[in-house]
């Protein structure tokens, strides 16, 4: 995937039986993922247009430009959809992109590298990092809050933690 696009949202599935599909919105305003231009397939392959026809349990119901019948809708069924960087606000200094955060290295703040972030998840109380690195058996997850990550640096590819007790092995 390019770096000039982010994924903003999946298809989960046909809705009705006239091409609607249910649409997950992964935006901090869910019905914004209709204002960013056309969405593209995680190749670039395709782009649809979407508009939002009403919301629905989980998501949205929506026409996509090419999209006509039932059995179109299902085919889509588990695909993600991809806004280009440009079409999206900026942020403010202290809020990122999940994709910008992936793949950074997490050094601790004495400079011990700790690993590099693979995922960000969010359960409801708040972004988890998901940091895989040397001497960890398995993925640790660390708040992404001011306290347990100081900085990030963008422009280095860095993140400085500083992590609560026990996320990570001494």
């Amino acid at each position: 995937m390019s770096e000039s696009r982010i994924c903003v949202g999946a298809i989960a599935g046909a809705f009705g039986v006239t091409g609607e599909v249910r649409l997950k919105s992964f935006c901090a305003e869910p019905e914004d993922i209709a204002t960013y231009g056309p969405l593209w397939t995680e190749d670039g392959a395709r782009s649809f247009t979407i508009e939002i026809t009403r919301a629905v349990k989980n998501g949205f119901a929506a026409t996509l430009s090419g999209v006509a019948s039932k059995e179109a809708a299902d085919a889509l069924k588990g695909l993600r959809l991809y806004a280009d960087r440009d079409a999206l606000p900026s942020l403010p200094d202290d809020e990122f992109y999940h994709a910008d955060l992936i793949g950074l290295e997490v050094v601790d703040t004495g400079g011990r590298v700790l690993g590099r972030v693979t995922a960000v998840h969010n359960h409801g109380a708040g972004d988890l990092l998901e940091i895989s690195g040397p001497g960890l058996k398995t993925a640790a997850l660390l708040p992404f809050t001011r306290a347990a990550v100081p900085t990030v640096d963008l422009a280095a590819h860095r993140i400085v933690a500083d992590p609560p007790e026990g996320v990570f092995p001494d």
